[in-house]
Protein backbone atom coordinates (compact mmCIF):
# COMPACT_ATOMS: atom_id res chain seq x y z
CA UNK A 1 0.00 0.00 0.00
CA UNK A 2 1.54 3.34 -1.10
CA UNK A 3 1.93 5.70 2.09
CA UNK A 4 -0.75 8.86 1.98
CA UNK A 5 -2.78 7.58 -0.80
CA UNK A 6 -6.11 10.18 -0.23
CA UNK A 7 -7.67 9.82 -3.89
CA UNK A 8 -7.28 8.08 -7.53
CA UNK A 9 -6.91 10.18 -10.62
CA UNK A 10 -7.83 8.19 -13.43
CA UNK A 11 -7.87 8.44 -17.32
CA UNK A 12 -9.78 5.75 -18.79
CA UNK A 13 -9.24 5.61 -22.46
CA UNK A 14 -10.21 3.45 -25.75
CA UNK A 15 -7.80 0.99 -25.23
CA UNK A 16 -6.24 1.67 -21.96
CA UNK A 17 -6.62 2.15 -18.56
CA UNK A 18 -3.93 4.79 -16.61
CA UNK A 19 -4.54 5.40 -12.50
CA UNK A 20 -2.06 7.42 -10.48
CA UNK A 21 -2.55 6.81 -6.55
CA UNK A 22 -2.92 11.15 -5.35
CA UNK A 23 -1.84 12.21 -2.15
CA UNK A 24 -3.26 14.84 0.07
CA UNK A 25 -0.95 17.27 -1.38
CA UNK A 26 -1.37 16.66 -4.68
CA UNK A 27 1.58 14.64 -5.87
CA UNK A 28 1.28 10.79 -7.23
CA UNK A 29 2.73 7.81 -5.01
CA UNK A 30 2.58 5.49 -7.89
CA UNK A 31 1.28 5.11 -11.07
CA UNK A 32 0.08 1.79 -12.53
CA UNK A 33 -1.53 0.75 -16.31
CA UNK A 34 -3.71 -1.68 -17.69
CA UNK A 35 -4.69 -2.19 -21.60
CA UNK A 36 -8.53 -3.21 -20.48
CA UNK A 37 -9.56 0.08 -22.13
CA UNK A 38 -13.70 0.85 -22.36
CA UNK A 39 -13.69 -1.03 -25.80
CA UNK A 40 -12.83 -4.39 -24.03
CA UNK A 41 -15.44 -3.71 -20.96
CA UNK A 42 -19.13 -4.15 -20.67
CA UNK A 43 -20.55 -1.54 -17.90
CA UNK A 44 -20.62 -4.07 -15.36
CA UNK A 45 -17.01 -5.25 -15.59
CA UNK A 46 -15.43 -0.98 -15.53
CA UNK A 47 -15.88 -1.67 -10.89
CA UNK A 48 -13.80 -4.57 -10.94
CA UNK A 49 -11.12 -3.54 -13.46
CA UNK A 50 -10.28 -0.35 -11.52
CA UNK A 51 -10.73 -2.37 -7.72
CA UNK A 52 -8.15 -5.37 -9.10
CA UNK A 53 -5.53 -2.36 -10.34
CA UNK A 54 -5.19 -1.09 -7.13
CA UNK A 55 -6.55 -3.68 -4.80
CA UNK A 56 -3.39 -3.27 -2.74
CA UNK A 57 -4.29 0.29 -1.61
CA UNK A 58 -8.11 -1.18 -1.30
CA UNK A 59 -7.39 -4.02 1.18
CA UNK A 60 -6.86 -2.20 4.26
CA UNK A 61 -8.77 1.09 4.26
CA UNK A 62 -11.96 2.00 6.34
CA UNK A 63 -13.68 3.88 3.66
CA UNK A 64 -14.28 3.95 0.36
CA UNK A 65 -11.32 5.60 -1.80
CA UNK A 66 -12.35 8.27 -4.03
CA UNK A 67 -11.39 8.57 -7.90
CA UNK A 68 -12.08 11.11 -9.89
CA UNK A 69 -12.04 9.90 -13.50
CA UNK A 70 -11.78 11.05 -17.21
CA UNK A 71 -12.04 9.15 -20.80
CA UNK A 72 -14.30 7.04 -22.26
CA UNK A 73 -15.06 5.59 -19.44
CA UNK A 74 -18.14 8.52 -19.37
CA UNK A 75 -19.30 7.15 -23.23
CA UNK A 76 -22.50 6.05 -24.23
CA UNK A 77 -20.98 2.25 -24.37
CA UNK A 78 -18.38 3.50 -21.08
CA UNK A 79 -18.96 2.06 -16.95
CA UNK A 80 -21.87 4.82 -17.17
CA UNK A 81 -22.86 8.16 -19.60
CA UNK A 82 -21.62 11.39 -18.51
CA UNK A 83 -23.44 13.93 -20.57
CA UNK A 84 -21.59 16.59 -22.31
CA UNK A 85 -21.14 20.18 -21.73
CA UNK A 86 -22.39 22.23 -24.24
CA UNK A 87 -19.70 24.52 -25.74
CA UNK A 88 -18.89 27.30 -24.81
CA UNK A 89 -18.54 25.48 -21.96
CA UNK A 90 -17.00 26.33 -18.49
CA UNK A 91 -14.66 24.15 -17.42
CA UNK A 92 -14.99 25.09 -13.83
CA UNK A 93 -18.36 23.22 -14.12
CA UNK A 94 -16.98 19.63 -15.16
CA UNK A 95 -16.80 18.38 -11.09
CA UNK A 96 -19.97 19.56 -10.45
CA UNK A 97 -21.40 17.69 -14.07
CA UNK A 98 -19.52 14.68 -12.72
CA UNK A 99 -21.95 11.33 -12.62
CA UNK A 100 -21.34 8.77 -10.17
CA UNK A 101 -21.38 5.07 -11.13
CA UNK A 102 -22.30 2.22 -8.71
CA UNK A 103 -19.68 0.25 -7.57
CA UNK A 104 -21.16 -1.71 -4.91
CA UNK A 105 -18.68 -4.12 -2.80
CA UNK A 106 -15.32 -2.44 -4.82
CA UNK A 107 -14.66 0.02 -1.84
CA UNK A 108 -14.37 2.50 -4.47
CA UNK A 109 -16.32 6.27 -4.58
CA UNK A 110 -15.89 6.98 -8.31
CA UNK A 111 -16.83 10.42 -9.86
CA UNK A 112 -16.52 10.38 -13.87
CA UNK A 113 -16.53 13.72 -15.48
CA UNK A 114 -18.48 14.71 -18.55
CA UNK A 115 -16.95 15.40 -22.04
CA UNK A 116 -17.69 18.70 -23.96
CA UNK A 117 -19.90 18.89 -27.19
CA UNK A 118 -20.88 20.95 -30.07
CA UNK A 119 -24.03 20.84 -31.30
CA UNK A 120 -25.17 23.78 -34.30
CA UNK A 121 -25.62 22.09 -36.88
CA UNK A 122 -22.90 21.66 -39.21
CA UNK A 123 -20.40 21.75 -37.07
CA UNK A 124 -21.07 19.13 -34.65
CA UNK A 125 -18.07 17.76 -32.49
CA UNK A 126 -17.85 15.93 -29.19
CA UNK A 127 -14.72 15.09 -26.76
CA UNK A 128 -13.92 13.15 -23.78
CA UNK A 129 -11.03 13.31 -22.10
CA UNK A 130 -9.19 16.70 -23.68
CA UNK A 131 -11.84 18.57 -21.78
CA UNK A 132 -9.55 17.52 -18.41
CA UNK A 133 -6.37 18.21 -20.18
CA UNK A 134 -7.48 21.71 -21.42
CA UNK A 135 -8.78 22.34 -17.79
CA UNK A 136 -5.01 20.92 -16.38
CA UNK A 137 -3.54 23.78 -18.54
CA UNK A 138 -4.67 26.15 -16.84
CA UNK A 139 -2.99 25.33 -14.08
CA UNK A 140 0.66 24.45 -16.07
CA UNK A 141 0.52 27.67 -18.13
CA UNK A 142 -0.42 31.01 -17.34
CA UNK A 143 -3.32 33.17 -18.53
CA UNK A 144 -4.52 30.70 -21.04
CA UNK A 145 -6.15 32.37 -23.95
CA UNK A 146 -6.47 31.56 -28.02
CA UNK A 147 -5.40 28.23 -30.09
CA UNK A 148 -4.47 24.92 -28.16
CA UNK A 149 -3.86 22.53 -30.33
CA UNK A 150 -4.27 18.42 -28.63
CA UNK A 151 -2.71 15.57 -31.92
CA UNK A 152 -3.35 12.36 -31.64
CA UNK A 153 -5.75 9.58 -33.25
CA UNK A 154 -8.07 12.42 -33.27
CA UNK A 155 -6.52 15.99 -33.00
CA UNK A 156 -8.57 18.64 -31.54
CA UNK A 157 -8.18 22.19 -32.63
CA UNK A 158 -9.82 24.29 -28.89
CA UNK A 159 -10.04 27.94 -29.00
CA UNK A 160 -10.21 28.22 -24.78
CA UNK A 161 -10.44 31.77 -22.90
CA UNK A 162 -9.03 30.64 -19.47
CA UNK A 163 -11.19 27.54 -18.06
CA UNK A 164 -14.19 28.47 -21.05
CA UNK A 165 -14.08 26.36 -23.97
CA UNK A 166 -15.21 28.61 -26.87
CA UNK A 167 -15.54 26.61 -29.90
CA UNK A 168 -13.21 23.11 -31.47
CA UNK A 169 -12.65 21.17 -34.15
CA UNK A 170 -11.36 17.66 -34.87
CA UNK A 171 -9.09 16.13 -37.35
CA UNK A 172 -8.96 12.52 -38.02
CA UNK A 173 -5.00 12.52 -39.47
CA UNK A 174 -4.03 9.44 -36.85
CA UNK A 175 -6.39 7.35 -38.00
CA UNK A 176 -6.49 8.24 -41.45
CA UNK A 177 -2.77 7.22 -41.45
CA UNK A 178 -3.40 4.31 -40.09
CA UNK A 179 -6.43 3.22 -42.40
CA UNK A 180 -4.07 4.58 -45.88
CA UNK A 181 -1.60 2.62 -44.13
CA UNK A 182 -3.33 -0.98 -43.59
CA UNK A 183 -6.10 -0.69 -46.21
CA UNK A 184 -5.36 1.32 -48.64
CA UNK A 185 -3.70 1.02 -52.72
CA UNK A 186 -0.78 2.92 -50.48
CA UNK A 187 0.47 -0.09 -48.21
CA UNK A 188 1.74 -1.41 -51.64
CA UNK A 189 4.29 0.96 -50.77
CA UNK A 190 4.75 1.07 -46.74
CA UNK A 191 5.08 -2.43 -47.34
CA UNK A 192 8.63 -2.38 -45.16
CA UNK A 193 11.07 -1.22 -43.10
CA UNK A 194 9.32 2.77 -42.34
CA UNK A 195 11.22 3.94 -39.86
CA UNK A 196 14.33 4.41 -41.50
CA UNK A 197 16.25 7.37 -42.50
CA UNK A 198 14.66 8.64 -45.50
CA UNK A 199 11.46 9.24 -42.99
CA UNK A 200 12.07 12.71 -42.03
CA UNK A 201 13.31 13.90 -45.62
CA UNK A 202 10.04 12.66 -46.59
CA UNK A 203 7.89 14.09 -44.11
CA UNK A 204 9.71 17.25 -44.31
CA UNK A 205 8.32 17.13 -48.28
CA UNK A 206 4.74 16.03 -47.45
CA UNK A 207 4.67 18.56 -44.41
CA UNK A 208 5.15 21.49 -46.96
CA UNK A 209 3.26 19.92 -49.40
CA UNK A 210 0.03 19.45 -47.32
CA UNK A 211 0.43 23.13 -45.73
CA UNK A 212 0.37 24.78 -49.26
CA UNK A 213 -2.47 22.58 -50.41
CA UNK A 214 -4.88 21.44 -47.88
CA UNK A 215 -7.55 21.17 -50.62
CA UNK A 216 -5.19 19.16 -53.21
CA UNK A 217 -4.76 16.31 -50.80
CA UNK A 218 -7.00 13.40 -52.56
CA UNK A 219 -4.37 13.76 -55.32
CA UNK A 220 -1.62 14.38 -53.41
CA UNK A 221 -1.89 11.14 -51.36
CA UNK A 222 -1.28 9.09 -55.31
CA UNK A 223 1.97 10.26 -54.95
CA UNK A 224 3.03 8.14 -52.07
CA UNK A 225 2.07 5.25 -54.83
CA UNK A 226 3.24 7.04 -57.99
CA UNK A 227 6.72 8.09 -55.88
CA UNK A 228 7.82 3.95 -55.09
CA UNK A 229 6.22 3.07 -58.63
CA UNK A 230 8.36 5.92 -60.64
CA UNK A 231 11.07 7.47 -58.35
CA UNK A 232 12.08 4.54 -55.97
CA UNK A 233 10.90 5.91 -53.08
CA UNK A 234 11.37 3.73 -49.82
CA UNK A 235 8.67 2.54 -47.71
CA UNK A 236 10.04 5.00 -45.10
CA UNK A 237 9.93 8.02 -47.59
CA UNK A 238 6.16 6.95 -48.43
CA UNK A 239 5.70 6.71 -44.87
CA UNK A 240 6.98 9.82 -43.71
CA UNK A 241 5.70 11.78 -47.23
CA UNK A 242 1.86 10.26 -45.70
CA UNK A 243 2.60 11.41 -42.12
CA UNK A 244 3.55 14.89 -43.18
CA UNK A 245 1.12 14.88 -45.63
CA UNK A 246 -1.88 14.49 -43.60
CA UNK A 247 -0.29 16.53 -40.95
CA UNK A 248 0.32 19.46 -43.14
CA UNK A 249 -3.17 19.53 -44.20
CA UNK A 250 -4.59 19.27 -41.25
CA UNK A 251 -2.41 22.57 -39.90
CA UNK A 252 -3.03 24.45 -43.42
CA UNK A 253 -7.05 23.48 -43.58
CA UNK A 254 -7.05 25.05 -39.26
CA UNK A 255 -4.61 28.00 -40.55
CA UNK A 256 -7.66 30.05 -39.68
CA UNK A 257 -7.97 29.18 -36.27
CA UNK A 258 -4.42 30.59 -35.78
CA UNK A 259 -4.24 34.21 -34.01
CA UNK A 260 -1.73 36.73 -36.48
CA UNK A 261 1.47 37.15 -34.63
CA UNK A 262 0.62 33.86 -32.54
CA UNK A 263 3.54 33.53 -30.51
CA UNK A 264 3.30 29.99 -28.09
CA UNK A 265 0.65 27.80 -29.21
CA UNK A 266 0.31 24.88 -26.68
CA UNK A 267 0.70 21.28 -27.90
CA UNK A 268 -0.71 18.82 -25.36
CA UNK A 269 0.33 15.17 -26.18
CA UNK A 270 3.38 12.61 -26.35
CA UNK A 271 6.30 14.88 -27.47
CA UNK A 272 6.98 12.83 -30.95
CA UNK A 273 3.70 13.68 -32.53
CA UNK A 274 3.92 17.73 -30.88
CA UNK A 275 7.05 17.33 -32.62
CA UNK A 276 5.52 16.92 -35.81
CA UNK A 277 2.92 19.52 -35.30
CA UNK A 278 5.72 21.78 -34.09
CA UNK A 279 7.55 21.80 -37.54
CA UNK A 280 4.20 22.56 -39.28
CA UNK A 281 3.38 25.35 -37.34
CA UNK A 282 6.96 26.64 -37.79
CA UNK A 283 6.48 27.03 -41.59
CA UNK A 284 4.00 28.87 -40.59
CA UNK A 285 5.69 31.42 -38.48
CA UNK A 286 4.30 30.24 -35.24
CA UNK A 287 6.12 29.08 -32.45
CA UNK A 288 4.83 26.49 -29.94
CA UNK A 289 5.50 24.76 -26.68
CA UNK A 290 4.72 20.84 -25.85
CA UNK A 291 2.72 19.91 -22.70
CA UNK A 292 3.01 16.05 -21.79
CA UNK A 293 -0.79 14.63 -22.24
CA UNK A 294 -0.03 12.99 -19.14
CA UNK A 295 1.15 15.95 -17.02
CA UNK A 296 -1.83 17.89 -18.49
CA UNK A 297 -4.55 14.95 -17.78
CA UNK A 298 -3.27 14.96 -13.86
CA UNK A 299 -3.44 18.71 -13.43
CA UNK A 300 -7.00 18.79 -14.41
CA UNK A 301 -8.37 15.54 -12.54
CA UNK A 302 -6.34 17.38 -9.55
CA UNK A 303 -7.68 21.00 -10.26
CA UNK A 304 -11.68 19.77 -11.02
CA UNK A 305 -11.40 18.16 -7.62
CA UNK A 306 -10.07 21.17 -5.64
CA UNK A 307 -13.29 23.09 -7.80
CA UNK A 308 -15.27 20.92 -6.10
CA UNK A 309 -14.33 20.85 -2.55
Amino acid sequence: MAEGTAWLAVDWGTSNLRVWGMRADGTAAFMRTSDQGMGKLAPDQFAGVLAALVADELAQREAPLDAWICGMAGARQGWVEAPYLDAPADLGSLAYAAVRPPASGHFIAPRILPGVCQKPAGIEDVMRGEETQILGLNALVPSLAGLVILPGTHAKWVRVDGRRIERFATSMTGELFEVLRAHSVLRLSLGGEIDGAGRNEGFAAGLAAGIESPARLPSLLFKVRAGALLSGRQPDWSAGYLSGLLIGAEVGGQRDWIDTGASDVPLVGSPGLCGLYQQGLALLGVASHIVDAADATLAGLRLARELAA
